[in-house]
């Protein structure tokens, strides 16, 4: 008998591709992009050095990504989507600001997560504005789920944090539900973090939904 498919939590990926990101993924795809695969992945091999490591899923655009590497040169940031134009328009900012400490990766984020990170390997876990899946029978597909955190707690080093935002409210609720019955996490809601702002965000704000960010440490 054959094991039920995983749950699939991300949408269909609509976008059209430029010039200019088409010429940023030939260019720098080959340097700057990690295969997702299931196999481990040798970080240091991937950035040329050894530093702490930041996993942001679901980057989006970049925007938010690239800020965060060039305020904080000495972690490195694994980016991991499944939206290319988003990818190459993050590697068009990387080349534009000289970020060196920025890889992506096209795929799967609990690929990564399962197959790819050996435990502690991770100093923090960052995921902004996650499909909200906001119909209840899709709430399933929803990312942050007990057996989410349970693997993010294993990548993370003692010490290190899962870093959640939504603008949904019933989401932040499950996220705040899940971090509060994880043995291995620490943490609840939290003002703003002094974090880049996404275009989600700020359409959020403009149509009146507060945003939750939820901050959870891995417990020694």
């Amino acid at each position: 008998m054959h094991s039920a498919a995983p749950v699939r939590t991300y949408g269909p990926q609509r976008g059209r591709l430029g010039a200019a990101s088409a010429d940023a993924l030939l260019r720098l795809g080959p340097l700057l992009s990690v295969p997702v695969e299931p196999r481990p992945l040798d970080v240091e091999a991937a950035f040329g050095r050894r530093a702490p490591l930041l996993l942001d899923l679901g980057c989006g655009d970049g925007e938010a990504t690239a800020a965060l590497a060039a305020v904080d040169p000495h972690r490195d940031v694994l980016a991991v989507d499944v939206h290319r134009p988003g990818l190459a328009r993050l590697l068009r900012r990387v080349e534009e600001q000289g970020l060196p400490n920025v890889r992506v990766a096209e795929g799967d984020a609990l690929v990564v997560l399962a197959d790819m990170l050996g435990p502690g390997a991770l100093d923090e876990v960052r995921v902004l504005f996650p499909d909200p899946w906001p119909k209840a029978r899709h709430h399933k597909r929803r990312l942050v789920t007990p057996s989410f955190a349970a693997l993010v707690a294993s990548r993370l080093r003692p010490g290190g944090r899962l870093h959640v935002a939504t603008d949904w409210p019933d989401y932040a609720e499950q996220v705040l539900e899940v971090v509060g019955a994880s043995p291995d996490l620490d943490g609840g809601a939290v003002p703003r973090p002094d974090r880049p702002a996404t275009r989600f965000e700020r359409r959020a704000l403009r149509e009146g939904r507060p945003v939750v960010d939820v901050v959870a440490v891995r417990r020694a």
